[in-house]
């Protein structure tokens, strides 16, 4: 697979924080004491250093995270899983949209996780490698993310799953409360509701494969995190409540954008680190 461009670039990531934080460009400008102006270049796309910084301390942001992201100096490294993980990643409009699949190499016991909008590749690889899917965790349902549904159930017969807070996409699906516990084979799934992008949007803590593994959905991006219409700061204490507070060395399967880890994003994502 090639190489997955990170999601948000630093503009994104300033709108994100200034339309969550509810702050107008008149407002900002006058707080970071810089003019009109330099914060229309900078929401613009020129990475005025000086000023980046200064809006950063105002939107909550880490300067430093805010900078680099802004010069593209860091990529995260990539974690190796050499079984019983693969990552799937098809296109959307103008963008690209992750979903997953993990197995039990044992038992052959399979789950997926999002379909994106094309889950051919996904019952290609679940035919060829003999995998039985038994069910399709959901972290939620927005189109970009169940796209391929209709096509991964119907093929393989597997149970669909979702947050009891999320509407669902399919009809039969079943629902699950917060801190549910699912194994497949070996593998052991806890359901963390990380609302806030969605009304059920749902992280998925994985134990059993070569790292501990959090597949986040919208609610985290490498470098940045899921957008919201009103759900911003929700979204934000449920990332740092629920997700920042798992193992350091847990990998995060995001939504959108490359794989991660959260020791990574700890140093590198404007929006946590400290």
């Amino acid at each position: 697979m090639a190489r997955i461009p990170i999601e948000d670039d630093f503009t994104d990531v300033l709108r994100k924080a200034q339309h969550g934080h509810r702050i107008s460009n008149k407002e900002l400008a006058e707080r970071a004491d810089i003019t009109p102006e330099n914060l229309a270049a900078v929401l613009a796309g020129r990475p005025l250093d000086a000023v980046l910084r200064r809006i950063a301390r105002h939107l909550r942001l880490n300067p430093d995270a805010l900078e680099e992201l802004a010069h593209k100096r860091w990529y995260p490294v990539q974690p190796d899983f050499p079984r019983g993980f693969l990552m799937f990643n098809t296109s959307y409009k103008d963008m690209t949209v992750n979903s997953y699949l993990v197995w039990d190499p044992k038992t052959k016991q399979a789950a997926a996780f999002d379909t994106g909008t094309d889950s051919t590749g996904m019952l290609t690889e679940i035919e060829t490698a003999g995998l039985r899917l038994q069910h399709i965790f959901l972290t939620h349902t927005h189109p970009d993310h169940v796209a391929g549904l209709n096509l991964l159930a119907t093929a393989t017969g597997a149970e669909v799953w979702a947050s009891e807070l999320e509407p669902s996409s399919r009809p039969g699906a079943k629902t699950f409360k917060e801190n549910a516990h699912i194994h497949v084979g070996a593998l052991s799934i806890k359901t963390l509701f990380t609302t806030g992008h969605s009304p059920g949007q749902t992280t998925y803590f994985i134990k059993g494969l070569s790292w501990p593994l959090a597949i986040v959905g919208d609610s985290l991006f490498s470098c940045s995190m899921g957008s919201s219409t009103n759900g911003f700061i929700e979204q934000l204490g449920n990332n740092r409540t629920k997700i920042f507070s798992l193992p350091k060395d847990t990998v995060l399967a995001c939504g959108h954008g490359p794989l991660t880890t959260l020791a990574q994003e700890k140093l590198h994502n404007p929006f946590f680190v400290r």
